[in-house]
């Protein structure tokens, strides 16, 4: 069961890495009509979940026009809206990458924001989605089938987007967050 637990998101709570002791081991049972030995565990867990306005590294995973996506490398639901960008940045289409339009004395310079470049950010907010199972459709009067008809969804209903049950928005639009590569210098 632990093992199990290692990689999911409890909401409301983080995502589960892993296992980090087992505190207490209460009496164990054996119910009428199950072979099985039902303990009750107390144990703590390794949970990522990072506090608001904390700084954290991670790489770009890709860009899109919602914005900057990013990795940990362990955890992949993490975005920087183009609000939360240094400003001014636009979108490259052609490239499929966003760039920052650094101003200076000799001129603009083009700062782009490639895949795989390491960048600091600030978590500003979080976003919990509750994905646990529904139970199906109940079927109304008006949506009976007739006998021959299938009740299987259309195909639009049953290919809803997926979402990420604990998704982090970040922000770069302060100095010394962006790529790496832009303050080392």
């Amino acid at each position: 069961m632990m093992r199990k637990a290692a990689g999911l998101v409890v909401f409301n709570v983080g995502l589960c890495i892993c296992l980090y002791d087992i505190t207490k081991l209460e009496d164990s049972y054996i119910f009428p009509g199950d072979g099985a030995s039902h303990t009750k565990v107390h144990f703590r867990f390794v949970v990522f979940h990072p506090f608001l306005e904390e700084i954290l590294v991670g790489k770009i995973k890709y860009c899109s026009q919602e914005g900057v996506h990013v990795t940990m490398g362990f955890f992949d639901d993490i975005l920087i809206p183009p609000e939360s960008l240094q400003q001014p940045a636009k979108f490259d289409e052609a490239e499929q990458v966003w760039l920052w339009e650094y101003e200076t004395d000799e001129g603009a310079h083009d700062l782009y924001m490639d895949q795989g470049e390491e960048i600091r950010f600030r978590v500003t907010d979080e976003v919990f989605v509750d994905t646990s199972p529904t139970g199906p459709a109940a079927a109304t009067p008006d949506n009976a089938a007739q006998p021959g008809q299938s009740t299987a969804a259309p195909a639009e209903e049953s290919t809803e987007k997926k979402e990420a049950p604990y998704t982090l928005i970040g922000t770069i639009c302060e100095p010394g967050l962006g790529l790496l590569s832009w303050w080392n210098n």
